[in-house]
This record gives structure tokens, C-alpha cells and sequence, in this order.
């Protein structure tokens, strides 16, 4: 297992070092002529690796991450017994022998709610994802900009939120390391993707409406989750901002980084998001989860019968909205991003803007200390000189 995860962080280092990147490609359902359901196959190859990422909508929407230790591995899909209530063995990667590494991001529930008197928190119906109905994304799959879209409604809705609005999450591929123009503008690596989870129209239930996204993980033993939290003085590239999240999993045995879920404390209230148009964004309550994953998903077919035993389950809360709900309610838009995928999460330095300000900031009071020190020296040398010697 040690020797496995050594493995990857070489694997990881040579890939995203590699000048050309990776060769990424998109597969669409890949062997089933069906767009009743979703299931995205991102494909990054590179020198020396293949690093896979399953994306669907069947179950509660989630994301298989693998890493193999060969160029030509191969997603394989029993479509009859993933689409059966025993899809354990469904999915796999080919040959078994190269994964060095998987992971599951789920992303489970959304909730809503709003402050009541006495400071109370009022919960209104759950929206379970593994409920909704998808549509089918082969119509938004982009494979020059490597972007697709999961767009999806409650199959029942009985207090009409949905009638005008949809819940969506879109993923970008990458092929080499860079920074994202629109905000929250985050820096990524060929090792990364992005997701963005976005309310659009839906209408609130409540006067002050919040929205809270339940995330959860599957790790295998000797993998656990750690949240961690980066604070910096540089808000260049999202203004206002300065704390970045990232949800790590970490080798319980040489405490290496195997895979990241990393985010910006900021969500947006606008399709072309400015500083304004920013909702606040908090996580509670990284723990493990005393549930179990909807049967019906990717991960039982994935990781069979043994999610939640040979397998843990760890959930967090992601909440958006200030304490009025007021920018949610106003515009009725919500979107949050956030960076996925193996070994160390990017880490930010400071832009040339920062680096030329400090260095403004602190070199002007060196100079005058200096140019002070010459002045004075030069005086008294001078004044001193202006006696004469004594015989």
C-alpha cells in the first residue's frame, strides 16, 4: 500500500511537470447507446500514467477518481448490472493490476433553511439528489473546452421551487496547469478538475432562505479525511477573499496527500460573477457518516459491497448565504466552485502585484533609513573637520 502511494506522487510529479500536459479526452456513455442515464468518462493521459474520472448522475450525482500506473488503462462498464439493483462489480479499471489509487466524491443532499425567532434554524424538506431526474448531458459536452453539464429537478416537487429553475453541476477537464479567468478565479494543475454546483431560478421556500450542499467522500482504510484551512494576505485574483478550504485525504501511515477537494470561501449570486455579487460560504462538521451511499450509484459499482466497511464514509456541510439570505433571495442564482484530483492541492503565491507593493511598502522606509544614515555621517564628518589642530 505504502509503495502504491509512493508510486502516485512520482506518478503525479512527471504528469503535471510533463511540457505538454496531459492528453485529455471525453466519452460519453461509453459502450451504451442510451441518454436515459449520465456517465461521463474523463480520460487524462500522462508519460508514464492514466488518471480516470467517472462522472453520473445515476444515484445521487458523484465522481470515481483512479489512478493507474499505465498509459492505456481502460474504464470497463457492465451497463446490465449497473443499470440492476446489485450494480456492485459494474465498473472497473482494465488491467485491475495498474490502479495505485480511487476515490469517490458524492455529492448526496442539498438543504434548505432559514433563521426563526429565537435564533432557531428552520429546516424545510431535504432535496435528495438521488431523486432528481437528469437531463441527458450529451448535448452540453464540449470536447474542445472539455465541459460538460449535469442539469437536473426534483422528480417530485410538490411546492413548486422548481417550476422555473434547475439544480446543476459542471465539470472542466484540464490539460496543463493555470488559473480560471471568471471568479473565484482558482489556480489548477493537469492533476485537477473543476466542479460547479449552481441553483438557478429556484425559488426559496422561505423569506431568508440559506442553501446547504452535503459533500461526502469514500476512502479505503488507512485513508482519512482532514479539512484544512490556508489563510492569505493576497486577495488579487478573488478580491475580498482570503481563506481557501482544501478537504484532504491523507495516508494515515507517512501522512502523504493522495487526493483533494478544494475550494475558495466565497459562492457567487451571478452568472458573470463580480466582487459584489459574493455569498458567503462556510463548511461544518467534516465527521463520519452514520449512512449509508444511495445503492443505486457509481460507487457500489465501483467499490462493490464493501462502502462503509472495508471502505470509510466521511460527509461534510457546505452552507452559502449570510445571515439574511438576502442575495440568494434577490437574484435568485447561486454558484460555488471547487477544484478535485490527486496528490497536493495547488497552492497559491503571491502575484507580482503583491510582491511589488511589499516591496514598495518596506524597501521606501529602508531607503530613507539609509539615505538618513549617509546624511547624517556626512555631517559629522564635516563638522568635525572644521577644527583645527592643536600644537
Amino acid at each position: 500500500m505504502a509503495a502504491s502511494r509512493l508510486l502516485l506522487a512520482a506518478l503525479l510529479a512527471a504528469g503535471g511537470a510533463a511540457a505538454g500536459g496531459r492528453q485529455v479526452s471525453m466519452q460519453y456513455n461509453p459502450g451504451w447507446n442510451n441518454s436515459s442515464v449520465n456517465l461521463l468518462h474523463v480520460r487524462a493521459v500522462g508519460p508514464s500514467d492514466t488518471l480516470h474520472y467517472i462522472w453520473s448522475s445515476i444515484g445521487a450525482p458523484a465522481v470515481l477518481l483512479v489512478a493507474t500506473e499505465s498509459r492505456s488503462s481502460a474504464l470497463r462498464i457492465n451497463w446490465t448490472q449497473l443499470l440492476s439493483p446489485a450494480p456492485a462489480g459494474a465498473i472497473w479499471i482494465d488491467p485491475p493490476s495498474s490502479v495505485v489509487y480511487s476515490t469517490a466524491v458524492v455529492f448526496t443532499k442539498v438543504f434548505e433553511y432559514s433563521e426563526a425567532e429565537r435564533l432557531e434554524e428552520l429546516f424545510y424538506p431535504t432535496y435528495d439528489l438521488s431523486d432528481f431526474s437528469w437531463d441527458g448531458i450529451n448535448h452540453t459536452l464540449n470536447h474542445t473546452a472539455l465541459t460538460a453539464e449535469f442539469t437536473g429537478i426534483p422528480a417530485a416537487d410538490p411546492s413548486g421551487s422548481f417550476s422555473n429553475g434547475s439544480l446543476a453541476f459542471r465539470v472542466t477537464a484540464y490539460e496543463a496547469s493555470g488559473r480560471d479567468g471568471p471568479l473565484p478565479s482558482l489556480l489548477h494543475t493537469a492533476n485537477s478538475s473543476k466542479v460547479e454546483f449552481v441553483l438557478a431560478g429556484v425559488a426559496p421556500r422561505g423569506n431568508s432562505s440559506r442553501f446547504a450542499l452535503e459533500v461526502a467522500t469514500v476512502e479505503e482504510i488507512g485513508v482519512a479525511q482532514k479539512l484544512l484551512s490556508a489563510r492569505s494576505i493576497d486577495d488579487e485574483y478573488t478580491p475580498t477573499i482570503f481563506e481557501m478550504l482544501s478537504l484532504v485525504a491523507e495516508s494515515q501511515n507517512d501522512s502523504s496527500t493522495l487526493s483533494f477537494l478544494q475550494w475558495k470561501a466565497t459562492a457567487y449570486g451571478s452568472q458573470t460573477p463580480r466582487r459584489e455579487d459574493g455569498i458567503q460560504c462556510r463548511s461544518h462538521g467534516l465527521q463520519a457518516a452514520n449512512w449509508t451511499l444511495p445503492v443505486s450509484s457509481i460507487v457500489h459499482a465501483y467499490f462493490g459491497e464493501g462502502v462503509g466497511s472495508t471502505y470509510t464514509i466521511s460527509a461534510i456541510n457546505i452552507s452559502f448565504g449570510g445571515e439574511d439570505g438576502k442575495v440568494y433571495q434577490e437574484k435568485r442564482y447561486l454558484s460555488w466552485s471547487a477544484l478535485l484530483g490527486f496528490g497536493q492541492p495547488p497552492k497559491d503565491t503571491f502575484s507580482p502585484l503583491v510582491i511589488s507593493i511589499m516591496a514598495v511598502a518596506l524597501g521606501t522606509p529602508m531607503a530613507l533609513l539609509l539615505v538618513g544614515s549617509c546624511v547624517v555621517l556626512f555631517a559629522q564628518r564635516k563638522r568635525y573637520s572644521e577644527y583645527e589642530p592643536i600644537n
